[in-house]
């Protein structure tokens, strides 16, 4: 469960770090998948510096698209506050209203794939929040969260480049431009100028 190393890319490529224990009146921590590594992690190093992060953190956790869950563990941290959702969709209710709820000195720990990790944000974003304000660590599947910049459909999951819009059935390249409005990377008609001739799928984000 190590942290994830990014090629160099273009400057709206998001780029990621490690969660630190900052202090605060209030701790939120959002985690899917394998970014449970990274929460495990953070708490350690809380403990490590005297910080105990437990009785002001709300921890909201999801399964992976993957499948992988390691909920037991993080409910075994005893925090004040903790959810285990079976989908990013079903805990986003959850998620809004402790962003509404938040008051002032609310620390903001994203972690997991880079779909939950944006959804997050940009729902931190509407209710306030700044972007750079926000730590996040990407742990998991580089699966992405694609936008069709022709019909502006978007499709989850995306492991291959190309790949076929789910709906306008384009077939699109993978972009590395990345919208934090709308959380999503951008996928562009690969055969506008040569219709038909179109590159054999890679599975590229796995």
């Amino acid at each position: 469960m190590t942290t994830t190393k990014f090629e160099p890319s273009i400057t709206t490529r998001p780029v990621y770090g490690i969660l630190e224990p900052q202090q605060g009146s209030a701790h939120l921590m959002i985690a899917d998948g394998e970014g449970a590594g990274a929460i495990l992690d953070l708490f350690a190093r809380a403990g490590q510096q005297g910080i105990d992060l437990r009785p002001s953190t709300h921890l909201i956790y999801v399964t992976a698209a993957n499948g992988t869950d390691l909920s037991d563990e993080l409910s075994r941290l005893g925090v004040a506050k903790f959810y285990h959702g079976p989908t990013l969709a079903a805990a986003m209710s959850r998620i809004t209203k402790a962003l509404t709820d938040a008051s002032m000195g609310l620390q903001i720990y994203l972690a997991g794939t880079e779909s939950l990790i944006g959804v997050a944000q940009s729902e931190a974003m509407k209710a306030g929040f700044p972007h750079d304000g926000m730590q996040t660590e990407h742990r998991g599947s580089l699966a992405r969260r694609v936008q069709c910049v022709h019909c502006k459909g978007i499709t989850e999951n995306v492991k291959t480049d190309p790949y076929v819009c789910s709906h306008c059935g384009l077939s699109l390249y993978v972009r590395d431009h990345y919208s934090r409005r709308i959380a999503a990377f951008q996928g562009v008609n690969i055969d506008a100028e040569d219709p038909g001739q179109v590159p054999d799928m890679v599975e590229k984000f796995t």
